[in-house]
């Protein structure tokens, strides 16, 4: 095992899922930050009346649906090495490995092509303004030349964290962002590149990221470790990886959608109410970062002592990060709430703004622990090898309910508590599918655990 590697099947299981979480925390926490400065250094050299400003935001909708497609395939990559790992098996970890950085690069190049041939087509689709295609197309198309680097970078920190090892990662997330943000500056202020000088910083800013996971995994002392001569599609792995990502990456899809649905809606109420929402919506990313990031520890904990047959820590990997989930939501929940006119303040000094701000801020905040609890449960049955379920319900519980809700209770509430009970729908959502969730584990984890004990028996039915 690396020296940067966590050892998931022995020791302190608090303090292994501590190891991992906090450096994901902090490097998503870090990469929110780094986007709204980025966006600041835009808009404050932007020469073209916020035209620039407006071509970038427009592709970032379906820029995030993108990236989180990505990210949850990737999830699929480490499920199936962390298992591995936990059989002790080297040669199938070094071939998942191959098929993984394989698939990042060959899945990257088809993502570009499609991207930049159809760049109108899908800006149009979101109901770009003709004012803004043209900027929007250009940046669209440059941003897609550098997917395929997007789509090394992602694998590369999912394949890391398989073993435990989630610094680097955060490391190499500061460099891309300390990166992108020079350039940025660099490009739109000096040498005034505007929505080109952007793309570009973005795609010069993975560069150095991929090129240091690659060298990482060349070189790495642990079992997962990238060997040239299995950089080849292997049918099992390839399998494994993509059954387990598709419904991740649908997953993270449908939270895309179901947002789109209540913002929308939000957005009737006028521009101070839009506006609000959208400083609250910043702040509530930077919230969800921290919520999740105990579940993207307990996915490999739980794969690998899957993989090495352990049942009883897999069970106690769950209620720690249960435990620390909690912690997490219940205390950083709070300082949102608590302080939601303060941090509301820093991006409008309209009463009115903040207030809209505010109002969805202490609501969603103060119940965001519950959001942690449940990705904990859907991270749990994903590394056992049910990625469905959590799919499944997101697709009732976070998205079919908000039209419900939207379009069928919403607009029977007087409207000046109407905000409020829309704002509802998200602890409501989490509930259900939480529920639903438990439901599903506690007899995926029975009878995991009977089929460990009598396998032979079980496979004769089978």
């Amino acid at each position: 095992m690396a020296k940067k590697e966590v050892n998931m099947l022995s020791g302190n299981i608090v303090k292994g899922l501590l190891t991992i979480s906090l450096p994901v925390m902090a490097m998503n926490v870090l990469n929110s930050l780094f986007q709204i400065v980025d966006m600041a250094i835009l808009k404050n050299y932007d020469t073209s009346n916020g035209m620039a400003v407006g071509a970038v935001g427009v592709c970032s909708t379906l820029i995030t649906l993108i990236s989180s497609t990505v990210i949850g395939i990737s999830v699929g990559a480490n499920i199936v090495i962390a298992k591995y790992i936990g059989r002790g098996s080297r040669r199938r970890v070094e071939r998942s490995v191959g098929t993984s950085i394989l698939f990042s690069i060959v899945g990257g190049l088809i993502l570009a092509i499609i991207g930049i041939i159809f760049a109108e087509v899908f800006l149009k689709w979101n109901n770009c303004p003709d004012s803004l295609l043209k900027d929007a197309a250009l940046y669209f198309r440059l941003y897609f030349v550098g997917v395929p680097l997007f789509m090394v970078y992602t694998f590369g920190a999912a394949i890391l964290r398989s073993a435990g090892d989630s610094r680097r990662p955060m490391n190499y997330a500061i460099i891309c962002g300390v990166i992108k943000v020079t350039l940025t500056y660099l490009f739109v202020a000096v040498f005034k590149m505007s929505v080109t000088g952007v793309a570009i910083s973005t795609i010069f800013s993975w560069v150095v990221p991929v090129v240091l996971y690659i060298i990482a995994l060349l070189r790495n002392d642990g079992m997962v470790k990238l060997k040239i001569k299995h950089l080849r599609f292997y049918k099992q792995e390839l399998k494994e990886m993509v059954t387990i990502g598709i419904p991740t990456s649908l997953q993270q899809m449908l939270y895309s959608v179901a947002n789109v649905v209540i913002s929308a809606t939000v957005n009737s109420f006028g521009a101070a109410a839009t506006t609000g929402i959208s400083i609250a919506n910043t702040f509530d990313g930077i919230l969800y970062n921290i919520s999740i990031a105990p579940s993207l520890a307990v996915i490999p904990y739980v794969s690998q002592n899957l993989g090495a047959g352990n049942m009883e820590r897999v069970k106690k990997s769950v209620n720690r990060g249960i435990l620390i989930a909690s912690a997490f939501g219940i205390t950083f929940g709070l300082l949102s709430a608590g302080f939601s006119a303060q941090l509301s303040s820093i991006m409008s000094s309209d009463p009115e703004v903040i207030a809209y701000s505010q109002q969805k801020m202490i609501l969603i905040s103060s119940t965001y622990f519950i959001c942690g609890i449940q990705e904990i449960f859907g991270g749990a049955l994903k590394g056992l090898g049910k990625p469905t379920v959590h799919t499944i319900t997101t697709l009732i519980f976070m998205c079919g309910i908000r039209f419900v809700w939207v379009y069928g209770i919403f607009p029977l509430f007087p409207k000046e508590h109407a905000l409020t009970f829309l704002y509802m729908v998200w602890p409501v959502g989490w509930i259900l599918s939480l529920i639903t969730l438990i439901a599903v584990y506690r007899p995926t984890v029975r009878k995991l655990t009977l089929k460990l004990k009598n396998p032979e028996p079980l496979e004769a039915k089978a």
